[in-house]
């Protein structure tokens, strides 16, 4: 007989557990669907493991550089404890996630993977079967391998299993500099690793092709970046050899950081009533996360649509409502675009960006001359702020600057709030910060939409500023 229930959630990453945890305030009865119960990609194998050596690297980055400030130091990199302190704080995340699968209600957690055997109807490998009546699948994504670097075995990583490390390789490839493979490829270099990168395309970072190049001339200086190339890699012995025009170069260890696709493969979503379309995925709305006109939600990763742990999170919440309602939908009014790649700088993507469009303007900010990251010996970096012609309300940034984590967060925020450039010039700006570095990108906007500046108003600048 097949237990009965109001939602049935697939997967218990961060938005499964968050449509699971609404699903369940609003009243529903709920079953909670995963394989291992693991814990969440940013716990295990994403935010928090990466974070954890790129907080190392910064650490080696700083003894190393303090010569600039006229402080003898010298330091040696032990790599197996680098590796032991992520790994240990890893465990820890993740273990906090576990706790809370452990808390939930006796019978929602389910250990099995499902498929549909008919909409509303799901069977589990271990003969179990579950009628609901919504489905909402946050089954994830996972790292993308193709072909050519699977034949390679042991000697290719993703960020599955790089953290399982027991040391610190002599030298790595990195194939892909997208937010993932630069992050990991800086911080692995400061440890004192060998580092080059590799990627067809010409940006980094999901950066515009501006930002990007600023990024590049920064990073360029830590290891060597060939973008715009197609590597063809074979194994070497215990080596991996990577070759592109004009260069080959051999790597104890070769980390693919191509993507990660949805994983919807085995649900048989067919069998849902749900139409795939081309790429293999269903139509999704973003504001209810329906798929189609089906009483299915997908969220998270595995809708491909944006990848980020606060995004799963609210996505799982939205789902976990429109399930525990349906057929009844509620509409969200979903946040603004935010990504964030942990390089030092720190790069980000916010909101709107103008790609050729004629009604949006652009104002800049370099930041290799301002003030307060020159003292911290951190100078370089650029910031653009767009804004509508018409109205001079800000809509988008992208950056690559000092404390650019931080600083994205001020401007996502007041973009949100659908602040002026004028009402943003008028905000208060401490001097010396690297906040205050924002100031040139706002006056160029200005000039260009025509704003006349206050009465009250200083067009003057600090030393430094």
């Amino acid at each position: 007989m097949a237990k009965e229930c109001d939602v049935a959630v697939i997967g218990a990453g961060t938005a499964g557990l968050a449509a699971e945890r609404k699903a369940r305030a609003c009243g529903a009865a709920t079953v909670l669907i995963d394989p291992e119960f693991s814990g969440t990609t940013c716990a295990t194998v994403g935010c928090m493991p990466s974070k954890l050596l790129i907080a190392a690297a910064g650490v080696a980055h700083g003894v190393a550089g303090a010569g600039e400030f006229g402080i003898r130091a010298s330091h040696s990199i032990d790599g197996a404890a680098v590796m032991q302190r992520v790994r240990r704080f890893r465990d820890e995340f993740a273990q906090g996630v576990r706790d809370q699968i452990a808390d939930l209600p006796n019978g929602v957690a389910r250990r099995g993977r499902a498929r549909f055997t008919a909409p509303g109807e799901l069977e589990l490998d271990n003969g179990e079967r579950i009628r609901a009546k919504a489905v909402v699948l946050a089954t994830g994504s996972a790292p993308s391998l193709p072909g050519p670097f699977r034949e390679l075995g042991e000697l290719v990583l993703t960020n599955r299993d790089v953290f399982e490390l027991e040391d610190l390789p002599e030298s790595l490839g990195v194939i892909g500099a997208g937010p993932i493979g630069s992050e990991l490829a800086q911080a692995f270099a400061r440890l004192g690793v060998r580092v080059e990168v590799f990627d067809r395309g010409e940006t980094l970072a999901g950066l515009p092709p501006e930002s990007s190049a600023h990024l590049r001339r920064l990073l360029e200086r830590e290891m060597a970046l060939h973008l715009g190339v197609d590597p063809k890699v074979e194994a070497r012995g215990s080596e991996v050899q990577v070759t592109i025009d004009g260069h080959s170069a051999r790597f104890e260890r070769l980390l693919v950081a191509t993507g990660r696709p949805p994983q919807l493969d085995g649900l048989d979503l067919q069998a849902a009533g749900i139409r795939v379309e081309k790429g293999g995925m269903p139509h999704v709305d973003p504001q209810t996360l329906q798929v189609d006109t089906t009483a299915v939600f997908l969220v998270g990763d595995a809708n491909g649509d944006r990848a980020l742990l606060h995004e799963a999170s609210d996505e799982g919440a939205i789902a976990g409502h429109n399930a525990a309602h349906f057929p009844e939908l509620s509409i969200a009014r979903r946040k603004l675009p935010m990504a964030v790649t942990f390089t030092r700088p720190s790069a980000a993507v916010i909101g709107t960006i103008p790609d050729g469009r004629d009604d949006l303007v652009t104002g800049c900010a370099d930041y290799a001359d301002q003030g307060r990251a020159r003292v911290e010996a951190r100078a370089g970096g650029l910031l653009r702020l767009h804004a509508q012609k018409a109205t001079g309300r800000l809509v988008g940034a992208d950056l690559c600057i000092p404390d650019g984590e931080h600083i994205a967060h001020l401007l996502a925020w007041t973009i949100s709030r659908g602040t002026s450039v004028s009402d943003a010039l008028n905000l208060p700006f401490y001097h010396p910060t690297t906040e205050e570095g924002i100031k040139p990108a706002l006056r160029e906007l200005c000039a260009k939409i025509d704003r006349v500046p206050a009465w009250d108003e200083d067009e003057g600048n600090p030393p430094g500023h």
